[in-house]
Protein backbone atom coordinates (compact mmCIF):
# COMPACT_ATOMS: atom_id res chain seq x y z
CA UNK A 1 0.00 0.00 0.00
CA UNK A 2 1.12 3.56 -0.65
CA UNK A 3 2.17 5.78 2.26
CA UNK A 4 -0.31 8.54 3.21
CA UNK A 5 2.44 11.15 2.81
CA UNK A 6 2.51 10.37 -0.92
CA UNK A 7 -1.24 10.73 -1.41
CA UNK A 8 -2.17 13.51 -3.87
CA UNK A 9 -4.36 16.42 -2.81
CA UNK A 10 -7.98 15.66 -3.61
CA UNK A 11 -10.25 18.03 -5.48
CA UNK A 12 -12.79 17.27 -2.74
CA UNK A 13 -10.48 18.98 -0.23
CA UNK A 14 -8.90 21.80 -2.25
CA UNK A 15 -10.26 23.26 -5.51
CA UNK A 16 -8.25 22.21 -8.54
CA UNK A 17 -7.42 25.82 -9.41
CA UNK A 18 -5.78 26.33 -6.00
CA UNK A 19 -2.47 25.21 -4.56
CA UNK A 20 0.91 24.53 -6.16
CA UNK A 21 0.44 22.56 -9.42
CA UNK A 22 2.75 19.59 -8.98
CA UNK A 23 2.27 16.57 -11.24
CA UNK A 24 -1.13 15.11 -10.31
CA UNK A 25 -1.08 17.18 -7.07
CA UNK A 26 1.52 14.85 -5.58
CA UNK A 27 4.03 15.97 -2.95
CA UNK A 28 7.22 17.59 -4.22
CA UNK A 29 10.08 15.30 -3.21
CA UNK A 30 13.25 16.45 -5.02
CA UNK A 31 16.63 14.70 -4.77
CA UNK A 32 18.02 15.35 -1.30
CA UNK A 33 14.59 15.28 0.34
CA UNK A 34 14.43 13.14 3.47
CA UNK A 35 11.87 10.81 1.87
CA UNK A 36 13.35 10.66 -1.65
CA UNK A 37 14.46 7.03 -1.32
CA UNK A 38 10.92 5.99 -0.33
CA UNK A 39 9.50 6.94 -3.74
CA UNK A 40 8.57 4.04 -6.05
CA UNK A 41 7.52 6.02 -9.14
CA UNK A 42 8.86 9.54 -9.60
CA UNK A 43 7.25 12.07 -11.95
CA UNK A 44 9.82 14.38 -13.50
CA UNK A 45 9.77 17.39 -15.79
CA UNK A 46 12.31 17.70 -18.60
CA UNK A 47 11.89 21.33 -19.77
CA UNK A 48 14.26 21.24 -22.71
CA UNK A 49 13.87 21.28 -26.49
CA UNK A 50 17.45 21.76 -27.67
CA UNK A 51 17.04 18.86 -30.08
CA UNK A 52 14.15 20.44 -31.97
CA UNK A 53 14.78 20.90 -35.69
CA UNK A 54 11.76 23.02 -36.63
CA UNK A 55 9.02 24.43 -34.38
CA UNK A 56 10.27 24.92 -30.80
CA UNK A 57 8.15 24.98 -27.65
CA UNK A 58 8.32 21.64 -25.78
CA UNK A 59 10.65 23.23 -23.21
CA UNK A 60 7.47 24.76 -21.83
CA UNK A 61 5.65 21.41 -21.83
CA UNK A 62 6.26 20.31 -18.23
CA UNK A 63 4.69 23.45 -16.76
CA UNK A 64 1.57 23.08 -18.84
CA UNK A 65 1.40 19.35 -18.18
CA UNK A 66 1.62 19.99 -14.44
CA UNK A 67 -1.08 22.63 -14.59
CA UNK A 68 -3.49 20.40 -16.52
CA UNK A 69 -2.64 17.41 -14.33
CA UNK A 70 -4.55 18.95 -11.43
CA UNK A 71 -7.61 17.41 -13.14
CA UNK A 72 -6.30 13.87 -12.57
CA UNK A 73 -8.18 11.98 -9.87
CA UNK A 74 -6.99 9.03 -7.79
CA UNK A 75 -8.66 6.07 -9.56
CA UNK A 76 -8.63 4.93 -13.20
CA UNK A 77 -12.26 4.95 -14.29
CA UNK A 78 -11.73 2.25 -16.95
CA UNK A 79 -9.42 -0.26 -15.22
CA UNK A 80 -10.14 0.76 -11.58
CA UNK A 81 -6.44 0.75 -10.81
CA UNK A 82 -5.66 3.17 -7.95
CA UNK A 83 -1.90 3.76 -8.39
CA UNK A 84 -1.48 6.05 -5.37
CA UNK A 85 -2.88 3.30 -3.15
CA UNK A 86 -0.47 0.75 -4.59
CA UNK A 87 2.87 2.57 -4.48
CA UNK A 88 4.55 5.77 -3.31
CA UNK A 89 4.47 8.41 -6.06
CA UNK A 90 5.91 11.94 -5.97
CA UNK A 91 6.87 14.87 -8.16
CA UNK A 92 10.68 14.89 -8.17
CA UNK A 93 10.85 18.31 -9.80
CA UNK A 94 12.59 19.28 -13.04
CA UNK A 95 15.87 18.33 -14.61
CA UNK A 96 17.92 21.53 -14.91
CA UNK A 97 19.09 21.83 -18.53
CA UNK A 98 21.55 24.23 -20.12
CA UNK A 99 19.67 25.91 -22.99
CA UNK A 100 22.95 27.16 -24.42
CA UNK A 101 24.75 23.80 -24.60
CA UNK A 102 23.13 20.67 -26.02
CA UNK A 103 25.81 18.21 -24.89
CA UNK A 104 25.94 19.66 -21.39
CA UNK A 105 22.15 19.35 -21.15
CA UNK A 106 22.33 15.67 -22.12
CA UNK A 107 25.01 15.10 -19.49
CA UNK A 108 23.00 16.93 -16.82
CA UNK A 109 19.91 14.87 -17.58
CA UNK A 110 21.83 11.61 -17.47
CA UNK A 111 23.32 12.53 -14.09
CA UNK A 112 19.88 13.43 -12.71
CA UNK A 113 18.37 10.13 -13.84
CA UNK A 114 21.37 8.17 -12.60
CA UNK A 115 20.43 9.39 -9.13
CA UNK A 116 16.78 8.48 -9.63
CA UNK A 117 17.60 4.95 -10.82
CA UNK A 118 20.20 4.45 -8.08
CA UNK A 119 17.49 5.22 -5.51
CA UNK A 120 15.33 2.44 -6.97
CA UNK A 121 12.79 4.89 -8.40
CA UNK A 122 11.08 4.25 -11.73
CA UNK A 123 10.93 7.55 -13.65
CA UNK A 124 7.87 8.87 -15.46
CA UNK A 125 8.84 11.98 -17.40
CA UNK A 126 6.94 14.83 -19.01
CA UNK A 127 9.04 16.43 -21.77
CA UNK A 128 10.60 18.15 -23.51
CA UNK A 129 11.45 17.08 -27.05
CA UNK A 130 12.21 13.50 -27.95
CA UNK A 131 15.96 13.83 -27.58
CA UNK A 132 15.27 13.92 -23.82
CA UNK A 133 14.67 10.18 -23.96
CA UNK A 134 18.30 9.42 -24.83
CA UNK A 135 19.86 10.47 -21.49
CA UNK A 136 17.01 8.76 -19.63
CA UNK A 137 17.77 5.53 -21.50
CA UNK A 138 21.46 5.96 -20.65
CA UNK A 139 20.46 5.84 -16.99
CA UNK A 140 17.80 3.10 -16.99
CA UNK A 141 19.78 0.86 -19.38
CA UNK A 142 23.21 1.42 -17.84
CA UNK A 143 23.46 -2.17 -16.57
CA UNK A 144 21.63 -3.95 -19.42
CA UNK A 145 19.72 -3.07 -22.59
CA UNK A 146 15.97 -2.64 -22.28
CA UNK A 147 13.03 -3.40 -24.49
CA UNK A 148 11.38 -0.34 -26.00
CA UNK A 149 7.79 0.41 -26.99
CA UNK A 150 7.64 3.67 -28.94
CA UNK A 151 4.37 5.41 -29.83
CA UNK A 152 5.20 7.95 -32.51
CA UNK A 153 4.45 9.25 -35.97
CA UNK A 154 8.20 9.32 -36.79
CA UNK A 155 10.84 6.64 -36.28
CA UNK A 156 13.43 9.04 -34.78
CA UNK A 157 15.99 6.55 -36.11
CA UNK A 158 17.66 9.03 -38.47
CA UNK A 159 21.45 9.29 -38.46
CA UNK A 160 22.37 12.95 -38.99
CA UNK A 161 20.70 16.28 -39.75
CA UNK A 162 22.22 19.23 -41.60
CA UNK A 163 25.36 17.31 -42.51
CA UNK A 164 26.78 16.73 -39.01
CA UNK A 165 24.07 17.10 -36.32
CA UNK A 166 23.93 13.69 -34.65
CA UNK A 167 21.85 14.72 -31.63
CA UNK A 168 18.37 15.96 -32.54
CA UNK A 169 14.84 14.86 -31.70
CA UNK A 170 14.94 12.85 -34.94
CA UNK A 171 18.00 10.76 -33.96
CA UNK A 172 17.74 9.60 -30.30
CA UNK A 173 16.98 5.97 -30.98
CA UNK A 174 19.73 5.60 -33.59
CA UNK A 175 22.17 6.84 -30.93
CA UNK A 176 20.59 4.58 -28.29
CA UNK A 177 20.96 1.58 -30.58
CA UNK A 178 24.60 2.43 -31.25
CA UNK A 179 25.23 2.72 -27.51
CA UNK A 180 23.68 -0.69 -26.83
CA UNK A 181 20.86 0.71 -24.68
CA UNK A 182 18.03 -1.03 -26.57
CA UNK A 183 17.56 -4.72 -27.35
CA UNK A 184 16.42 -4.51 -31.00
CA UNK A 185 14.61 -7.87 -30.72
CA UNK A 186 12.40 -6.26 -28.06
CA UNK A 187 11.84 -2.94 -29.82
CA UNK A 188 8.57 -1.98 -31.52
CA UNK A 189 7.50 1.35 -33.05
CA UNK A 190 3.77 1.99 -33.44
CA UNK A 191 1.95 4.60 -35.52
CA UNK A 192 4.63 5.67 -38.02
CA UNK A 193 3.26 7.76 -40.90
CA UNK A 194 3.61 10.92 -42.95
CA UNK A 195 5.94 11.98 -45.73
CA UNK A 196 9.56 10.88 -45.46
CA UNK A 197 13.09 12.00 -46.30
CA UNK A 198 13.74 8.51 -47.67
CA UNK A 199 13.97 4.91 -46.45
CA UNK A 200 17.28 5.10 -44.58
CA UNK A 201 15.66 4.91 -41.12
CA UNK A 202 13.35 2.08 -42.19
CA UNK A 203 16.26 0.19 -43.71
CA UNK A 204 18.18 0.60 -40.44
CA UNK A 205 15.22 -0.80 -38.52
CA UNK A 206 14.88 -3.78 -40.86
CA UNK A 207 18.61 -4.53 -40.75
CA UNK A 208 18.53 -4.59 -36.94
CA UNK A 209 15.33 -6.56 -36.46
CA UNK A 210 13.25 -3.65 -35.16
CA UNK A 211 9.50 -4.04 -35.66
CA UNK A 212 7.68 -1.06 -37.18
CA UNK A 213 3.87 -1.02 -37.21
CA UNK A 214 2.85 1.84 -39.53
CA UNK A 215 -0.39 3.65 -38.87
CA UNK A 216 -2.22 1.97 -41.76
CA UNK A 217 -1.59 -1.43 -40.22
CA UNK A 218 -2.58 -0.04 -36.82
CA UNK A 219 -5.94 1.14 -38.14
CA UNK A 220 -6.62 -2.13 -39.99
CA UNK A 221 -5.81 -4.33 -36.99
CA UNK A 222 -7.02 -2.19 -34.10
CA UNK A 223 -5.36 -1.18 -30.87
CA UNK A 224 -5.99 -4.41 -28.93
CA UNK A 225 -4.39 -6.66 -31.56
CA UNK A 226 -1.42 -4.34 -32.07
CA UNK A 227 -0.77 -4.09 -28.35
CA UNK A 228 -0.93 -7.86 -27.97
CA UNK A 229 1.94 -8.06 -30.45
CA UNK A 230 3.78 -5.24 -28.72
CA UNK A 231 3.59 -7.04 -25.36
CA UNK A 232 4.83 -10.23 -27.01
CA UNK A 233 7.81 -8.39 -28.51
CA UNK A 234 8.69 -6.65 -25.25
CA UNK A 235 8.35 -9.89 -23.33
CA UNK A 236 8.92 -10.22 -19.61
CA UNK A 237 12.17 -8.27 -19.39
CA UNK A 238 12.67 -4.65 -18.35
CA UNK A 239 10.93 -2.35 -20.81
CA UNK A 240 10.94 1.40 -21.39
CA UNK A 241 7.93 3.17 -22.93
CA UNK A 242 8.26 6.43 -24.86
CA UNK A 243 5.12 8.21 -26.00
CA UNK A 244 5.43 11.08 -28.46
CA UNK A 245 2.19 13.06 -28.39
CA UNK A 246 2.38 13.37 -32.19
CA UNK A 247 1.40 9.69 -32.28
CA UNK A 248 -2.12 11.08 -31.87
CA UNK A 249 -3.90 12.72 -34.78
CA UNK A 250 -3.56 16.55 -34.65
CA UNK A 251 -7.35 16.85 -34.52
CA UNK A 252 -7.01 15.65 -30.92
CA UNK A 253 -3.45 16.83 -30.17
CA UNK A 254 -2.56 19.92 -32.22
CA UNK A 255 -0.07 21.24 -29.67
CA UNK A 256 3.08 19.63 -30.97
CA UNK A 257 5.95 20.66 -33.20
CA UNK A 258 5.71 18.05 -35.97
CA UNK A 259 2.09 16.91 -36.36
CA UNK A 260 1.13 14.24 -38.89
CA UNK A 261 -2.43 13.68 -40.13
CA UNK A 262 -4.13 10.29 -40.20
CA UNK A 263 -3.26 9.27 -36.67
CA UNK A 264 -5.16 7.57 -33.84
CA UNK A 265 -7.98 9.26 -31.96
CA UNK A 266 -7.73 10.24 -28.30
CA UNK A 267 -9.63 7.07 -27.38
CA UNK A 268 -7.19 4.89 -29.32
CA UNK A 269 -4.35 6.79 -27.67
CA UNK A 270 -5.73 5.76 -24.28
CA UNK A 271 -6.34 2.19 -25.49
CA UNK A 272 -2.69 1.61 -26.41
CA UNK A 273 -1.53 3.03 -23.09
CA UNK A 274 -3.85 0.64 -21.25
CA UNK A 275 -2.45 -2.14 -23.41
CA UNK A 276 0.85 -1.79 -21.54
CA UNK A 277 -0.54 -3.58 -18.48
CA UNK A 278 1.47 -6.61 -17.47
CA UNK A 279 4.82 -5.33 -18.76
CA UNK A 280 7.83 -4.68 -16.53
CA UNK A 281 7.96 -0.95 -17.22
CA UNK A 282 11.16 0.45 -15.69
CA UNK A 283 10.52 3.96 -16.98
CA UNK A 284 8.33 5.94 -19.36
CA UNK A 285 7.93 9.39 -20.86
CA UNK A 286 5.41 11.60 -22.64
CA UNK A 287 7.18 14.08 -24.91
CA UNK A 288 6.73 16.82 -27.51
CA UNK A 289 3.78 18.70 -25.98
CA UNK A 290 4.31 22.27 -27.20
CA UNK A 291 2.23 24.90 -25.36
CA UNK A 292 2.72 27.62 -28.03
CA UNK A 293 0.59 25.45 -30.33
CA UNK A 294 -1.82 24.31 -27.61
CA UNK A 295 -3.80 27.44 -26.80
CA UNK A 296 -6.73 25.69 -25.15
CA UNK A 297 -4.61 23.13 -23.30
CA UNK A 298 -6.29 20.09 -24.85
CA UNK A 299 -3.04 18.49 -25.96
CA UNK A 300 -1.53 18.78 -22.49
CA UNK A 301 -4.69 17.38 -20.92
CA UNK A 302 -4.51 14.35 -23.20
CA UNK A 303 -0.78 14.12 -22.43
CA UNK A 304 -1.21 13.94 -18.66
CA UNK A 305 -4.13 11.54 -19.09
CA UNK A 306 -1.73 9.26 -20.97
CA UNK A 307 0.88 9.73 -18.24
CA UNK A 308 -1.71 8.59 -15.71
CA UNK A 309 -2.44 5.47 -17.77
CA UNK A 310 1.27 4.67 -17.88
CA UNK A 311 1.57 5.38 -14.16
CA UNK A 312 -1.14 2.79 -13.47
CA UNK A 313 0.82 0.13 -15.37
CA UNK A 314 4.08 1.16 -13.72
CA UNK A 315 2.50 0.93 -10.24
CA UNK A 316 1.28 -2.58 -10.99
CA UNK A 317 4.78 -3.49 -12.21
CA UNK A 318 6.29 -2.25 -8.94
CA UNK A 319 3.84 -4.37 -6.96
CA UNK A 320 4.68 -7.50 -9.00
CA UNK A 321 8.40 -6.92 -8.43
CA UNK A 322 8.07 -6.99 -4.64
Amino acid sequence: MGDAFFTPVSGLDLPRFAGVPTFMRLPHVPPGHARFAEVDVGLIGAPWDGGTTNRPGPRHGPRQLRDLSTMIRAVNGETWVAPFDLVNCADLGDVSPNPGDLMDSLARMETFYDGVVAAGIRPLTGGGDHLCTLPILRAVAKKRPVGLIQFDSHTDLNDVYFGNARYTHGTPFRRAMEEGLIDPRRYVLIGIRGTAYGREDWDFAEANGIRIIPVGEFHRRGAADVMAEAREIAGTGPTYVTYDIDFVDPTFAPGTGTPEVGGPSSWQALEVARGLRGLDIVGADLVEVSPPFDAAGGTAWLGVSLMFEMLCSMAEAVVRSR
